[in-house]
């Protein structure tokens, strides 16, 4: 982009420079060119401005394309930040669970072993155990949920930001 800057200011000052050649000429020389170069090298000039003006849009549409895909790309980051941060809380979730299932059923084999029937601690471990396999499930279903979401554009013929 530094490149077609450094060439647009050369031009606009050639532009210039040819410019004040012609005023020059045309005030202080009293043997004037020919009214027919004269005319082509002012044509010449145009073409030069409407070059210029043509690499200016062009150097403008490029910028746009570009912040446009910066934005697309921020908002697609920040999307999967939250969707990490989201799944950090639901493992951390997970391991209280299991931490809290392992003591359960390590307390169930402890009543087995003395012949003891405890019902609390069935109940116990299996509220855990339905509360693990629970959050297991929705884990599962928000993982599908962003597989579906990456894959719909793409059924649709559209672009992913991936």
């Amino acid at each position: 982009m530094s490149d077609i800057t450094e060439l647009e200011r050369r031009i606009t000052a050639a532009l210039e420079r040819i410019g004040q050649g012609l005023e020059g000429l045309e005030r202080s020389d009293p043997d004037r060119p020919d009214p027919a170069e004269l005319e082509a090298l002012r044509e010449a000039l145009e073409s030069e401005r409407t070059v210029n003006a043509q690499l200016n849009e062009r150097v403008k549409a490029i910028s746009e394309r570009q912040e446009t895909q910066v934005t697309r790309r921020e908002r697609r980051a920040a999307q999967m930040v939250a969707r990490a941060e989201a799944l950090e809380g639901e493992v951390d979730k997970l391991k209280a669970i299991n931490a809290q299932l392992r003591q359960t059923s390590a307390a169930l084999r402890a009543a087995n072993a003395q012949g003891l029937g405890d019902a609390a601690a069935i109940d116990a471990a299996m509220r855990v155990e339905l509360e693990a396999l629970a959050l297991l499930r929705a884990s599962d279903r928000a993982e599908l949920e962003d597989i579906v979401g990456e894959l719909a554009p793409l059924a649709e013929g559209g672009k992913s930001d991936a």
